[in-house]
């Protein structure tokens, strides 16, 4: 990749799982209320249709990642998972109770922390408990994060019978010396052994997540990471770029000098060592960071055009309606967006009150939600257009004059009334969309807020 093309694009910014980002919402002109609202309008417009989301936060990590930017609780206790679980179930009462008519589930994930740190019993609770108030849509797509240290078969087995068929499994590197630098040691035979467990019992696609830009990584560890990777030949890989963002996530991201990290060149080089020895074997590039083999669906939703994002990241299908349960967790109704409070007392406090744990949201106006839906595509398809009028904007022929660098750069090529993003570009994804970014246009951030693009 061109140097100087990486010196000059390689700048904070956002990784859009949402527009507006997180940090530019309009907060003071939300309420609770609003989104009670918002959400029993998306729920009647869409549930019979398409059916709703659930992304649920389960936030208990035994150990402590150092690379790790998720919202986490620290504890080896386990008596904490039960009370956990009830709360979850209580704020899932007071959403169907919000919705009115029995809801209609098509994709749950469960992220976290640590969903295995939840023995199997807790987690048949949790998913049998939503169902007593919910029927499974036809088309459901269910999914959990595993980490491959505490994950037994019986965690396979038990949520695989409750109609989980996808699971991510954190590996980041197999390098000895990374591991300890993040406080993950996790050697290959304990991957492998997950993995083959998944696949007896019949998932139809197990992912491995791995990340580039981690402190002492090299291009040798890249290449023994990616080849032990494509000994599994998991369906898909999401392929992330480490976020370094220590003044967001306190003293866990400090656990190693700063010094240790690859920067903008080597840093890039990683990955595109890492996407060169993928698709060798195989592996299709899926938007931004994943790979997916042809015979994945999300690579089928891509052919399809049916790629979504949103903030569990890529998915191969989307609903309007998306509720996220637990600690920090962000709903999403399409109009507008709430997220929850970050710490378990508020949590389980308001829970008590038999109050939705909202703290924070935005309700999207017009503008927002055509600049939402220019960048969705670019994020997912590499391309848009404003051929139609519901797609213009009155700020679209300075958008457009300000990729012309770009398009220079090589980065885009403009078609008569839209852009496509080349090849060369697609590194430069996060750049070209915050062109699109109006609320960052208009107020650039006075402080750190965003990793860097590149």
């Amino acid at each position: 990749m061109n140097h100087q093309l990486i010196q000059k694009y390689n700048v904070p910014g956002p990784r859009y799982t949402s527009y507006p980002t997180v940090p530019y919402w309009d907060e003071l002109q939300f309420t609770a209320e609003d989104w009670k609202l918002s959400v029993n309008q998306a729920f009647k417009q869409s549930n019979s249709t398409e059916g709703i989301s659930l992304y649920i936060h389960l936030p208990f990590c035994e150990s402590l990642c150092t690379f790790c930017g998720c919202n986490k609780r620290i504890t080896t206790n386990h008596t904490v998972e039960s009370p956990y679980i009830n709360a979850l179930l209580k704020e899932w009462k007071l959403y169907v109770d919000l919705f009115g008519g029995r809801p209609i589930i098509k994709e749950i994930h469960l992220g976290g922390g640590t969903p295995t740190f939840f023995a199997p019993e807790q987690l048949k609770k949790l998913i049998n408990g939503l169902f007593e108030l919910a029927d499974r849509s036809t088309e459901w797509d269910f999914s959990f994060e595993g980490h491959p240290n505490n994950t037994t078969r019986e965690h396979l087995q038990t949520l695989y019978d409750l109609g989980f068929k996808r699971v991510s499994f954190g590996v980041q590197d197999y390098d000895p010396v990374i591991q300890k630098a993040i406080h993950r040691i996790q050697p290959f035979e304990n991957v492998e052994r997950v993995h083959n467990w998944a696949r007896e019992i019949g998932y139809e696609s197990i992912g491995h997540d791995l990340v580039f830009g981690l402190p002492k990584q090299t291009r040798l560890s890249i290449a023994e990471t990616i080849e032990k990777t494509n000994l599994l030949k998991p369906d898909r890989i999401a392929f992330y770029s480490y976020a370094h963002v220590p003044w967001i996530k306190g003293n866990g991201q400090r656990g190693f000098d700063e010094n240790d990290l690859p920067k903008d060149d080597e840093k890039r080089s990683l990955y595109n060592l890492g996407k060169l020895l993928l698709e060798e074997n195989g592996y299709a590039e899926i938007g931004m960071d994943h790979f997916a083999l042809k015979t994945d669906s999300l690579y089928t939703s891509l052919q399809n055009k049916k790629l979504h994002r949103n903030f569990m990241g890529y998915t191969s299908s989307k609903t309007q309606l998306m509720i996220g349960l637990g600690v920090s967790s962000i709903s999403d109704s399409w109009f507008a967006f709430a997220q929850n409070v970050k710490t378990l007392e508020e949590y389980y406090a308001l829970i008590e009150q038999n109050q939705l744990p909202i703290y924070r949201g935005h309700l999207l106006n017009n503008e927002d939600l055509i600049i939402r839906k220019h960048i969705l595509n670019l994020m997912c398809t590499l391309q848009t257009s404003w051929e139609s009028h519901e797609l213009q904007f009155p700020e679209l022929p300075t958008v457009i004059l300000s990729l012309k660098e770009m398009e220079e750069d090589g980065l885009l090529t403009f078609t008569r009334n839209g852009l496509s993003i080349t090849t060369e570009g697609v590194p430069f994804v996060r750049n070209i969309c915050m062109a699109f970014d109006l609320r960052l246009t208009r107020k650039q951030p006075e402080t750190r807020l965003f990793s860097m693009t590149v």
